[in-house]
């Protein structure tokens, strides 16, 4: 139908018109629940890549800013109800540039003041705006004030919950006028804050079982000898990853009945729990056995083997060396290797080689097979590093530029003191995180004629 008062120009019925806002209204609709959708997977890929709470919490915030917010902050209680802002995000770097006004915040307390005090007691989400649409500094805790960069016209602080408890507080603000936070915002909010709660608790779980996993690795690690003539220095560093793991690397030394001094590296396959504990067994099983029979290295691994085969069904490698001589030297290396990486022999003129001369299969494999024994010379004031492969390995790298970078440096800290010398080998070899644990163990020996 046209309108006989416009020419040309159609007339749309009331119908017509209801329909397409209706339609326009359901466009749009869908299209905001998409968006919150895409945010939300987001944010959970996000959480999930890391199980580091922190930079969770940082990548989330830079999500949300600026799609939901002007800028974001989330802190998170920690003992004795001490608030740490972990991360505050802004949509304009040079107003608030990444870093700043994070850090601890003032004990709370049951007077402490503000919205955030009162989310982190057990309140809300809360939604407020400020209908003049003047700037606000509502997000203060006493003692602790914002830059202006943070006030904001309307904000939505919501708790981090947790196993029934509140973990922390998510805040998102808006500094404009034209789009203030409402009702309809909350569910999105408190969605928003549910994952990232259960991200830092299990971020929290993550980090006590690596800490314990940890301690028990290092409580089962021996302390070393005092041989008077000898000096004897071991590292251990577990792995620096995101998974709580705990690895098989292990070092012993003690004096055997004998008077010699036994050294000891290996280390079980697996980079779990049962490969800590099965390392342990090993250990104790290896020095009963050496301290009872006495014998030849490869002779001593060989009944290793067979006992290991019958009693825990797992592989590891080792290395099994005796250290004879007098105070005064000459002295001298017996060793038996099994499957592990070569020692390195280091005079105190900095040259250096490898023992190769013993080299058999990992125990575990074959217990009845016959072991290789070797014998080597070790100078006066020569040192003698045993490793496990984390200290030389490196993706995407051989073997043998590995073995060639510890060569480098064990020769320029040939004359270095042994707890120097391993503490800059570790320094040096393990500049980048190292995915795998690490066990070092070093002999020095002294001058020639010392008593």
């Amino acid at each position: 139908m046209v309108d006989s008062r416009v020419p040309g120009q159609a007339m749309v019925q009331p119908k017509e018109r209801a329909a397409r806002v209706d339609e326009f209204d359901v466009d749009a609709v869908l299209q905001q629940a998409l968006d919150r959708l895409a945010l939300l997977a987001e944010v959970t890929t996000a959480l999930g890549s890391t199980l580091d709470a922190d930079e969770g919490l940082r990548r989330v915030c830079r999500i949300v800013v600026p799609q939901l917010a002007d800028w974001c902050a989330v802190d998170l209680l920690e003992g004795d109800d001490q608030p740490r802002r972990v991360c505050v995000t802004h949509r304009d770097p040079h107003l608030l540039p990444p870093g700043m006004l994070e850090g601890c915040l003032p004990a709370l307390t049951d007077d402490t003041p503000g919205p955030l005090a009162r989310v982190l007691r057990g309140a809300g989400p809360l939604l407020i705006n400020d209908p003049g649409h003047t700037p606000q500094r509502t997000h203060r805790l006493a003692g602790w004030d914002l830059a202006p960069a943070l006030e904001a016209s309307s904000m939505v602080v919501a708790p981090l919950r947790a196993r029934r408890r509140v973990m922390g507080a998510l805040t998102l603000a808006r500094t404009g006028s034209e789009r203030p936070y409402s009702e309809d915002d909350l569910a999105l909010v408190e969605d928003l804050a549910h994952r990232i709660a259960l991200h830092a608790d299990n971020a929290r779980l993550h980090t006590e079982v690596q800490a314990t996993a940890e301690h028990l690795q290092r409580a089962l690690l021996p302390d070393l000898p005092h041989v008077g003539h000898l000096q004897l220095a071991a590292r251990y560093n577990p792995a620096r990853s995101e998974a709580a793991e705990v690895g098989g690397d292990w070092y012993d030394s003690f004096t055997l009945p004998t008077g010699d001094t036994a050294l000891i590296i290996g280390d079980v396959t697996g980079h779990d729990v049962r490969a800590a504990v099965a390392m342990s067994q090993i250990r104790n099983m290896l020095r009963g056995i050496a301290c009872d029979r006495q014998e030849p290295p490869n002779i001593i691994l060989r009944r290793l083997d067979l006992a290991q085969h019958t009693l825990l069904a797992t592989t590891a490698t080792c290395i099994y060396a005796i250290v004879h001589g007098p105070e005064g030297g000459p002295w001298e290396l017996h060793y038996s290797n099994a499957g592990h990486l070569p020692p390195l022999l280091v005079t105190h003129e900095g040259d250096t080689h490898y023992l190769n001369d013993s080299h058999d299969l990992l125990l575990g494999v074959d217990p009845h097979r016959h072991r290789s024994h070797a014998t080597a010379r070790l100078p006066a004031r020569s040192t003698l590093l045993l490793y496990t492969d984390g200290l030389i390995e490196r993706r995407g790298e051989s073997l043998d530029m590995g073995l060639t970078r510890l060569r480098q440096h064990a020769a320029a800290l040939a004359r270095e003191p042994l707890p120097t010398l391993c503490d800059e080998l570790l320094a040096g070899l393990l500049a980048e995180r190292y995915p795998d644990d690490v066990a070092l163990l070093a002999l020095r020996l002294p001058p020639p004629g010392l008593r």
